[in-house]
């Protein structure tokens, strides 16, 4: 969901040593018994201008209207995050408020260092997040149910990005929100598109778990099952349908750019305002990218991720978390209230170029006209399901030491469907193991 971003190395120390709230005894109250307005720290991993401005602008309005509850906005970056919590949490030191994405929660959880949020979330709060949403945040709470460790506000989904021009000159149907185009489609345009030395598609698989496993989901393919109590990797006809459809692109059809396989997911761009490829497909956030880089005269669309059996996608959501060992647990969630009601989850989304879970905030005007896509991007929010891997313990193992190699080998041609599958299930299965014992 997120570009990672080196932020300055002063920052990282202000985290350290700005974060502490002491290890509390869960108790709260509007301010300390000297008269002085209770302090709550706020670990913010924004880190786009327009994002960190729109974080610090809420929490300043948040301020001013609460002179007895006064929050600290703290940057963190994504790039070391959970490594600096670990030590914080287990020193104490963790911050109030806690901004994260919902992978990184469930160990968290499990290990007693976030607060269920489950009777503590007010109904406004709760009402205008779908539960879909809500899914994504929901893990064994150690007792036997569920339990609610933060509240998501930011998703991702997959989308395309398209050279108007092209996409013109090819006189094909143009998928709209309403109805996208089916995989047989997207790949007959990706051919139509595929004529003097311009290709039709680029697929930016450096890193290529996330995205496959997310549009996966078009065919009903979870790579995950679980059984009396054990996961195991999956790779059936399900899962197999998006992984050779993207392997035709590349090898059948030779729709797809071969320079951009082994590219992160901004690498191309440069290719692609030249003319040399007319479809990206990409997430939502990278429009921001097109938006402020795209030479003059350049034109491009959002259009719509493809759709399968279901138009469904995976998704992970950024969340904000409490601590458990947060003084001020109640004041805590009074600000992630405000912080999150719809209007400012409309500006977090404009700042991130990502999708808002408040329903209040995807009727937003400002994310929902034609311009930079956000019309199509805000409806592809409806799409978005929990992400099965979100819940598999070990996945982080499997993701970087199976599924990378084994996908880019795959991509690239160097091994055949077969192999790969008997390779996911078979390495992957040896490591999801070890976290089953």
């Amino acid at each position: 969901m997120r570009i990672k971003s080196a932020l300055a190395a002063a920052a990282i120390v202000a985290l350290a040593g700005a974060c502490g709230s002491g290890g509390g005894d869960g108790g709260s109250s509007s301010s300390s018994s000297s008269g002085e307005p209770v302090k709550i720290n706020f670990l913010s991993l924004a880190w786009q201008k327009e994002s960190v401005a729109a974080n610090k602008q809420i929490v300043d309005e948040w301020n001013k209207a609460n002179p007895n509850i006064q929050v600290t906005y703290v940057q963190g970056s994504w790039d070391n995050v959970n490594d600096q919590l670990v030590t914080q949490f287990a020193g104490g030191t963790a911050p109030d408020v806690i901004h994260n994405d919902s992978p990184a929660l469930s160990g968290f959880a499990s290990d007693g260092y976030l607060l269920d949020l489950k009777d503590k979330l007010p109904a406004e709060l709760k009402s205008d997040i779908p539960q879909s949403a809500w899914d994504t945040v929901t893990f064994d709470d150690g007792k036997g149910g569920q339990g609610v460790y933060g509240v998501p506000f930011l998703q991702e989904s997959q989308v395309i990005i398209a050279n108007k021009k092209l996409l013109d000159a090819a006189k094909v149907r143009v998928p709209t929100a309403a109805e996208p185009w089916t995989w047989d489609e997207f790949s007959e345009a990706a051919k139509k598109m595929t004529k003097d030395g311009t290709f039709g598609v680029a697929w930016a698989m450096k890193s290529p778990v996330n995205k496959t496993l997310n549009l996966a989901l078009n065919f009903g393919g979870t790579f995950f099952q679980t059984a009396d109590g054990k996961t195991t990797v999956k790779v059936g006809p399900e899962e197999r349908e998006v992984l050779q459809r993207i392997h035709d692109q590349l090898h059948t059809d030779k729709s797809a750019d071969p320079d951009a396989l082994g590219q992160g997911t901004a690498d191309p761009l440069p290719a692609f305002y030249k003319g040399k490829f007319a479809l990206l497909p990409a997430g939502v956030y990278l429009r921001q990218q097109v938006a402020e880089q795209a030479p003059d005269g350049f034109e491009w669309v959002t259009l719509p991720g493809p759709k399968g059996t279901t138009a469904e996608q995976g998704a992970v959501s950024q969340t904000l978390s409490i601590a458990q060992d947060s003084k001020h647990p109640e004041e805590a969630m009074k600000f992630m209230a405000y912080f999150l009601n719809g209007p400012n989850q409309a500006k977090l989304a404009k700042g991130d170029w990502l999708l808002p879970t408040s329903q209040t905030a995807a009727s937003d005007p400002a994310i929902t006209t034609e311009e930079n896509g956000w019309d199509v991007a805000t409806a592809s929010a409806k799409n978005l399901v929990v992400a099965p891997f979100l819940k598999v313990n070990g996945f982080d193992e499997w993701k970087s030491k199976v599924a990378t190699p084994v996908l880019q080998e795959y991509f690239a041609g160097k091994i055949t469907l077969d192999d790969a599958a008997k390779r996911l299930v078979d390495e992957g299965n040896k490591v999801l193991e070890r976290y089953q014992r």
